[in-house]
């Protein structure tokens, strides 16, 4: 008998735990994508050094 509500006392815990990390907001923080734009990623690109100034200064131009 003691086993059982062991096993049902660690359960209500599991649950209460889960239910206030639903409740908080952490998994819909998770799961929000951004938004970046061409030029964004082009920025980042040339930031990282993974085009030329050249490079970044020609798909500028066609991105605007």
């Amino acid at each position: 008998m003691m086993g059982i509500g062991w096993i049902i006392g660690i359960a209500f815990i599991v649950g209460i735990v889960w239910l206030l990390s639903k409740g908080s907001g952490a998994d819909s923080r998770s799961n929000m994508q951004t938004t970046r734009t061409a030029l964004d990623i082009l920025n980042e690109r040339f930031a990282r050094g993974e085009i030329t100034n050249e490079e970044y200064q020609e798909k500028r131009n066609t991105i605007a």
